[in-house]
């Protein structure tokens, strides 16, 4: 997947225009840098579309633990989001992600985050009651 459709599948998902997906796509990988081990965060960088690897990019090893609340609402700064759009967009790019990295590394990240995060992995199933 490249970059323009890494974000136009963020976009669908969270619904919404691709300038706010691509802040929410960069808001969302560097908390996400931020919340795993460097060796991790470097690896996945390169399974990522290389307009994307910086956010990914870390120095260091050290791993700052944060809950799923403090990670959203990190994500909502950066991204100038708030509330159900920030989970949304998060979600969308977590997601999105998965799907451009290998299973390995996939599960190798789910496991270095809480298991509050697991959910933000999955897409929303929107067809459900509509």
């Amino acid at each position: 997947m490249n970059y323009a459709e890494f974000l136009e599948t963020v976009g669908k998902r969270a619904r919404m225009p691709a300038p706010e997906a691509a802040n929410v796509v960069g808001a969302t990988l560097t908390a996400l840098a931020e919340g795993i081990g460097g060796g991790e965060a470097r690896h996945l960088a390169t399974q990522v579309p290389e307009e994307l690897r910086g956010y990914l990019y870390k120095d260091v090893d050290f791993a700052e633990r944060i809950d799923l609340v403090e990670f959203l609402n990190e994500v909502g700064v950066r991204a100038g989001t708030n509330g159900e759009r920030t989970a949304e967009g998060a979600r969308a790019v977590l997601t999105t992600l998965r799907e451009v990295v290998s299973a390995e590394d996939s599960e190798n990240l789910e496991s270095e985050l809480p298991s509050d995060f697991r959910r933000l992995f999955r897409p929303v199933d929107r067809s459900v009651g509509a």
